[in-house]
């Protein structure tokens, strides 16, 4: 563990600092892993002083096993500055597969000389965590330990977490011993209740949506630069590829669906993320299946090109097995695009009204078929979908958070300037 860690000063602010743990965050060698945190967390820094630990799992095996398995645990840099934010990411022993009920500990404990050095340089007063465990209970231990409240947003991870019973525990005394716990939907906040926190020690806050970045934008011109027929009816699903998000469960579709809408296309976007990468076997299944003239592999897309991909299509699909709050689902509506999703995790509090798409049950491909044809059949109502969007922007969501941070932080110090009064007498 260093002896020290050098720290800027505490700027001049009015705010309470944050700093977001995340173990799942953008970098240089990462760049698509947590963008959903980024998103969140820059924008709360548009109002409050903020700074980003990322904690990375290491293990002196870690390089052999990138050559076993390429473009796992691919590392991180110490330290990026992105968008002005101060952004570590300090190393933390971790076993592939293995001791996952010491990895909170674990994390805590490589986090702990950032997380001390922000707090003596003045530059903490309030921990953002994100997702439940590892990382909520790391946030737990570090708070408990430099004396500042811990907040803990539940993304979605936590349900197949509650269902262990290793890391049930871990999970419940995170949750436990933290100030507030977001949810990023009822169903997530139901779980959080059932695992014993106090209804009001919870809340839900959604993902939003940016609109500037994600709207309608002409769809033969976005089918002419993609090189789609301007008549073709086009689907789309956009996520990591990877088993959970279901690119297979449409392939497997598509030849039935082709029977009666022959000039139907796929565009797969994505790319590996550290779930895995199934862009083989997903190659295969295309192969093997005879679709190649109909599926169109793009590859990971920035998020700036993803609103002119969104705008060539006519249907969003994602037959996923879990998800949180999926923002690319709002992310397509504003695009103008009706979802066809599975009934899990917040997918039906997003796709919450038939104007805006259907939710079937996940596994029944029957119904995800019936859905999809009835979608492209359906002459949708693309100002209604804009319209939901435009309901959950990202400005209702971080005025939440910044009254939360800022209520926390005032309990805060005052339970601190309590205790000192105590010691003093």
């Amino acid at each position: 563990m260093p002896a020290a860690v050098t720290v800027p000063p505490r700027p001049q602010s009015n705010g309470p600092h944050v700093v977001v743990l995340s173990s799942l965050f953008p970098s240089a060698l990462q760049p698509g892993s947590g963008l959903f945190v980024r998103e969140r967390a820059f924008r709360v820094g548009a109002r409050l002083p903020l700074a980003v630990v990322a904690p990375t799992p290491w293990f002196p095996g870690q390089t052999l096993l990138r050559r076993l398995r390429p473009g796992s645990r691919p590392g991180a840099p110490r330290h990026e500055r992105q968008r002005g934010f101060d952004v570590w990411y300090p190393r933390f022993f971790s076993l592939p597969l293995v001791l996952r009920r010491l990895d909170g500990l674990l994390m805590a404990l490589g986090a702990l000389p950032r997380m001390r050095a922000l707090h003596r340089a003045g530059r903490l007063d309030v921990i953002d965590a994100h997702f439940g465990y590892p990382d909520g209970h790391a946030a737990m231990l570090l708070g408990r330990w430099l004396g500042v409240p811990v907040t803990v947003t539940l993304r979605g991870t936590e349900a197949r977490h509650a269902a262990d019973p290793v890391l049930r525990p871990r999970l419940q005394q995170a949750l436990a011993g933290v100030q507030r716990v977001f949810a990023v939907s009822d169903s997530l906040r139901r779980l959080a209740l059932q695992l014993g926190v106090p209804p009001e020690r919870t809340r839900v806050v959604g993902n939003g949506v940016d609109l500037l970045r994600f709207a309608p934008q002409p769809r033969a011109a976005c089918r002419e630069r993609l090189g789609l027929p301007a008549d073709a009816q086009v689907l789309v699903t956009v996520g990591g590829l990877v088993e959970r998000k279901g690119f297979h469960r449409v392939i497997e579709l598509l030849p039935a669906l082709r029977l009666r809408w022959p000039g139907l296309h796929y565009l797969v976007v994505g790319g590996p993320s550290p779930e895995g990468d199934w862009t083989a076997r997903l190659q295969a299944q295309v192969r093997e299946l005879g679709l190649q003239d109909c599926v169109r592999f793009t590859g990971p897309l920035e998020p700036d090109d993803l609103a002119g991909v969104l705008s060539a299509a006519d249907v969003f699909v994602l037959p996923t097995r879990n998800e949180g709050w999926a923002n690319v689902l709002l992310e397509a509506m504003a695009c103008g695009l009706p979802v066809v999703t599975t009934d899990v995790g917040g997918n039906a509090e997003v796709v919450s009204r038939p104007e805006l798409g259907t939710v079937v049950p996940f596994g029944d491909a029957p119904a995800l078929e019936a859905a999809l044809h009835e979608a492209l059949a359906r002459p949708w109502d693309r100002g209604a979908l804009r319209r939901h969007a435009e309901a959950n922007t990202w400005d209702r969501r971080i005025d939440d958070l910044e009254a939360e941070f800022l209520a926390l932080a005032r309990a805060g110090q005052g339970a601190a300037a309590a205790l000192h009064e105590e010691v003093a007498r």
